[in-house]
């Protein structure tokens, strides 16, 4: 158990088995334009907008806009804690290596975990959407599109780096442009004021409009925290980051900022724009937007949802093949389970991660993910909870000498965070609590009887020697 609040003693690259060589190291390739279009198009801000978004409309109606606002408000705590500990702690493993360094390697074992949880569900959920959007020009099966998406972004992602920033670059200036659209469409057809952002209104069965109340809306949070979520690729990044002491809390805060902004106008234009509440609470935005214009309009807005969505996938997938990667570099499965994940192909990325990320998110396509998409918000905000306690140990022994971005208000901003954060899980639905909850127990047996046993040769928690001056 002390295991737990003892940190790991981070392994240098030379500290590997000898039958395994030197761990591989990502290339630097990307400076912070590369990264925060990257990381942006992790948060995809369009297919958010028109896939995650109706369903708060759908629970919150008028308060959608105020409980995404302030889980853009939390996200900004949670920010500053990436932030710190991403320049502190720059690894390909994101949080798990993070966490583990600083609060100990069962915790970081746990973070690891949820963040797979995450990692390998949102992406065939959101490529799903792809049907509903290609609809406009041709209809197809949802899985069948889906499955497509992940393959498309699996061959994607065994490119290079830099290529893919580009790519993924040019599908983000059409998803913005389809969000703006929406937003100078809601705003021009406005059918009440600003008041009723906070009116606090859903539509009811039966015609009856229905109070939004307070609980409502601290249970949407977990899903509002899940809408600015990627910003936290760039964590995962910061091996190929230039620069990472500087770049990753640059890309983290920036990207926030401005996808925040890209989601939070539209969704207050729709609010202010639907003919009348039930139209809002249905959630159809492609609807309204033709509605407001005309069908032309409506297609343009449809395929530039389904460019993000692409888009969306292709950098999931190089996020998480690249914590997949970190996995077995740190020695945290089997040894020849561990060969094959570090492989790095001839453009420089973890082609077999990557191919173990994308193919089993083709077939999860056709499996029915309506529970797993609700354990996926239970995990977010169990992650930030976890990454929050990792900063408040951030500045202990040598750590608080270790140049790196330094957060405002510490130890407050993560001790505020970690109560609040706390709260919204228990106010979450015992059936994805359990869930989530069963799946970290297992996750503690694999700890317990495997890679505790092997502490001096597994979950070995690196950092790039360059990252380490």
């Amino acid at each position: 158990m002390t295991d737990t609040l003892r940190p790991v003693e981070t392994a240098a690259p030379q500290a590997a088995p000898a039958a395994t060589g030197n761990p591989q190291k990502l290339k630097r390739s990307i400076g912070i334009v590369g990264g925060t279009l990257l990381t942006l198009s992790c948060v995809t801000p369009a297919s958010t907008l028109f896939v995650v978004v109706p369903d708060l409309f759908g629970s919150l109606g008028t308060a959608t806009a105020l409980t995404i606002a302030i889980g853009s408000l939390l996200c900004i705590a949670v920010a500053f804690c990436y932030s710190e500990l991403g320049t502190l702690i720059p690894s390909a493993g994101g949080e798990y290596a993070m966490v583990s360094t600083l609060a100990g390697r069962l915790a970081g074992w746990l973070v690891f975990v949820l963040s797979l949880l995450v990692v390998m569900i949102v992406p065939p959920v959101i490529a799903m959407g792809t049907a509903d959007y290609l609809a406009p020009i041709v209809h197809l099966n949802a899985s069948m599109a889906g499955a497509g998406v992940m393959i498309l972004a699996t061959l994607a992602g065994l490119l290079d780096l830099r290529a893919n920033a580009w790519i993924t670059g040019v599908f983000l200036v059409l998803e913005v442009i389809a969000a703006a659209v929406v937003a100078v469409l809601g705003f021009a057809h406005s059918q009440r004021g600003a008041g009723s952002l906070v009116s606090m209104q859903v539509a009811g069965s039966g015609g009856h409009t229905d109070t939004v109340t307070a609980m409502l809306i601290v249970s949407g949070l977990a899903i509002a925290l899940f809408v600015t979520q990627g910003f936290s690729t760039a964590v995962y990044l910061s091996e190929e980051l230039e620069n990472p002491r500087r770049n990753v809390a640059r890309t983290v805060l920036a990207t926030l900022a401005i996808s925040s902004v890209i989601i939070l106008v539209p969704v207050v234009a729709i609010t202010m724009g639907a003919s009348d509440l039930s139209t809002l609470t249905g959630g159809d935005i492609s609807a309204m937007v033709t509605a407001w214009s005309n069908s032309a309009v409506g297609t343009f807005v449809s395929l530039c949802v389904a460019l993000a969505i692409i888009n969306a996938g292709i950098v999931m997938v190089i996020q998480n093949s690249r914590v997949l990667f970190a996995s077995a570099r740190d020695k945290a499965w089997p040894e020849p389970v561990n060969q094959g994940l570090s492989r790095l192909g001839r453009f420089g990325s973890p082609w077999v991660a990557t191919l173990l990320v994308g193919v089993p998110g083709a077939a999860l396509c056709f499996v029915n993910l309506d529970t797993l998409y609700g354990v996926t918000g239970v995990s977010v905000t169990a992650m930030y909870l976890l990454v929050a306690v990792a900063a408040l140990l951030a500045r202990r022994g040598h750590h608080r000498h270790t140049p790196a971005w330094r957060m405002p208000l510490w130890p407050t901003v993560p001790v505020l965070l970690i109560a609040v954060l706390a709260y919204i899980l228990s106010q979450q639905e015992t059936t994805y609590l359990l869930w989530t909850g069963g799946i970290t127990a297992v996750a503690t047996l694999y700890w317990a009887f495997y890679l505790r046993p092997r502490r001096d040769t597994r979950w070995l928690v690196s950092i790039p020697e360059d990252a380490q001056a």
